[in-house]
Parts: structure tokens; C-alpha cells; sequence
């Protein structure tokens, strides 16, 4: 099918005002029917935040077979897109974190530099945005809303945490199913892109959220953990708070062009696409293992690379629930039926 797609050449506010409309399309059935935090899904398959940039987009995707989509991360106020590259494809096999940087390419052929800065339209905006999607999606399609707290030079952790959780029972007020906590975004240098990395101050955050959406299923996202002791930090700092974790968001690293140059003014951005997934595989079976031991009450997404069939198996045998696709969907927007169709057979 030729399908509309987001246009990596034109600005997010072109991307965001050219949402495309809902297709009427066949999707093919998944084998079974999933459960996860409670919701019955037709499928394992779903989109995380960034592709997501309005209730239009949401809609869009789910008329061509995602099952759980996420409104692209909002605040408490709003927040400007980065400038243009927004997605710069890189040349790059495989990443587990760590790397030094990765070279620029023309074509894309799998994985690319994304740098948006997690922007924002104003409360008023996304609030009936999402109260509008909520009401045209299908009943058996779960409406995730992301959420960040917008840091402030004089703040305190607690203000941070409030700003989050403001947001978070704005969200459910405005018809979400749930709330995902953003607690990793590469492309920004304060704190609430980087929360994940402080067990801490991340309970605190989770608490404070809970606190206000009830039992509303709360989810968090976060980052490249490699390193078994981060992981059963965060997840004990958490689990009794959260009832499942997305990950991985990206793995940072700096970007060259082609003369040696660092783009993005030298600062780190998230590589998205197939070079992570390997990586994200082995971090959802991380974490999968000590909740398990812990015999804690957790779910996982697993986010990262998943451009097949194949992928999203090894996902599931890692031990996520459910396996969300943002590039792959991205380049080809009917990914989710041909997924669909091969599972059926």
C-alpha cells in the first residue's frame, strides 16, 4: 500500500498540522488475544510516543492495526520542536551503549540521530486532543498518554515530581487509559530526560503520580540499563508504584557528518532503529529475570529496533508483554498488518 508517512524532510509543526486520515483497510487477526496491565488487546503490537504526534496520528495508526498507542509526551506547558534534521539517518550495524559516536548517512536504512527535545503543545491543546482521540478510538484499542515534567532552574525534586504527576491526571481526566512516565529522552540535558538513572528520585516521581491517577495502569519509560545492579536499583525504587516498564529509549551517543564535523551543536542524541535491538532484547530479558526472582507485580514493553515478525518473537521470548515499533512503523506505515498477516499463518 502507498501509505502516508511522516515526512523527515519537513518540520514537526508541517507533520503535526498534515496528520493523515483514518484507512479503511483489512487487518489480518493476531492468534490469540493478550493481556496487559489489565487491558485485553487484539495483539502484542503497539507504538510508543514519538511517532505519535497528535490525536490524528494516534487514529491513523491504529486503523492500520496497532493496538496500544501512545499520544506523543506532553507537558505542563509548551515546549518548541528542535530544528531540522529532527531524524538524521546514521550508518550504524549494531549498538549496546557506550559507543563514541556514529556517522551521518543520506539514505535511511534502518537506524537514525532523533532530535526533537520532547515538545509540547499547551494543556488546553492536548487535553480535548486526547478527550477527541479517546472518543474515536475502537473500544478494544488502549490510548496511552506520555507525560514529562518540565524542569525548572529553581526546583526542587517534590516540584518536578508535582509537575509530572499534574500532567499525568490531566491526561486521565482527558480520557487516557494510561500514563506513561517519561524518564529518558537523550536529546535533552536536564534532568527529566535523564530520570531513569536515579532510582530515587524516580520513586519519588512514580509515587507522587500514583498519588494523583489512582488506579489508572501507570507506565515507565526509560533508557539503556546494561548493568544488572541499575537494573535491580530501579526496579526495587519503583515496582511498588509502576505496572510496567517500556524500554529501551534509544541509546545516545554523538553524531559526525561526513566531513568529521559533530552535528547538534556536539551533544548526544538517541539512535533509534535496528542497530538498537539487539541491545533492547538483552535489557527487557534483564529486567524480565529479576522480576521474576523479586516475584515483582511488573510488565514489560519491549521498544527498540522490532521491524518483523521474528523481532517481535524475540521480544515476547525475553519476556515482554507487548512490543511497541516506532521507526520501522514510521518507514512503513502498514507494518503492523504484514506482521499480522505472517503471524496468522
Amino acid at each position: 500500500m502507498n501509505l502516508p508517512r511522516y515526512d523527515r524532510q519537513q518540520s514537526y509543526q508541517w507533520n503535526y498540522d498534515h496528520a493523515p486520515e483514518v484507512v479503511e483497510v483489512k487487518v489480518p487477526k493476531w492468534p490469540g488475544d493478550i493481556s496487559f496491565c489489565g487491558f485485553r488487546l487484539q495483539s502484542p503490537l503497539g507504538i510508543p510516543a514519538g511517532p505519535l504526534l497528535n490525536g490524528k496520528w494516534c487514529l491513523y495508526y491504529a486503523s492500520l492495526g496497532f493496538d496500544f498507542v501512545t499520544y506523543k509526551t506532553v507537558r505542563s506547558g509548551p515546549r518548541a520542536c528542535y530544528d531540522l534534521p529532527n531524524l538524521q539517518p546514521v550508518h550504524v550495524k549494531r549498538l549496546l551503549g557506550g559507543e563514541a559516536h556514529v556517522p551521518t548517512q543520506e539514505k535511511m536504512t534502518g537506524s537514525w540521530a532523533v532530535s526533537y527535545g520532547m515538545p509540547s503543545t499547551k494543556p488546553e491543546t492536548w487535553k480535548a486532543d486526547i478527550a477527541a482521540t479517546r472518543d474515536l478510538l475502537a473500544d478494544n484499542k488502549v490510548l496511552c498518554v506520555s507525560v514529562v515534567g518540565s524542569v525548572q532552574p529553581d526546583w526542587s525534586l517534590q516540584q518536578l515530581a508535582d509537575d509530572y504527576a499534574f500532567c499525568a491526571e490531566q491526561a486521565v481526566q482527558s480520557g487516557a487509559d494510561c500514563v506513561e512516565a517519561n524518564f529518558s529522552c537523550p536529546n535533552v540535558s536536564t534532568c527529566d530526560g535523564q530520570l531513569y538513572q536515579i532510582p530515587e528520585d524516580c520513586q519519588t516521581v512514580v509515587k507522587t503520580i500514583r498519588k494523583r491517577i489512582g488506579a489508572t495502569p501507570l507506565i515507565a519509560k526509560i533508557g539503556r540499563i546494561a548493568e544488572k545492579e541499575d537494573m535491580r536499583a530501579l526496579l526495587h525504587a519503583i515496582h511498588p508504584f509502576v505496572d510496567a516498564l517500556a524500554m529501551t529509549n534509544s541509546i545516545a551517543t554523538r553524531v559526525k557528518n561526513e566531513v568529521g564535523t559533530l552535528l547538534f551543536d556536539g551533544q548526544p542524541r538517541g539512535i533509534c532503529g535496528k542497530a538498537t535491538l539487539d541491545a533492547s532484547v538483552e535489557q527487557t530479558q534483564l529486567a524480565h529475570k529479576i522480576i521474576k526472582a523479586n516475584e515483582y507485580a511488573l510488565e514489560l514493553i519491549g521498544v527498540g529496533g522490532a521491524s518483523c515478525l521474528e523481532d517481535i518473537q524475540r521480544y515476547l521470548d525475553a519476556g515482554a508483554g507487548a512490543v511497541h515499533l516506532a521507526t520501522a512503523a514510521m518507514q512503513n506505515p502498514d507494518i503492523a498488518i504484514n506482521i499480522k498477516a505472517q503471524a496468522a499463518r
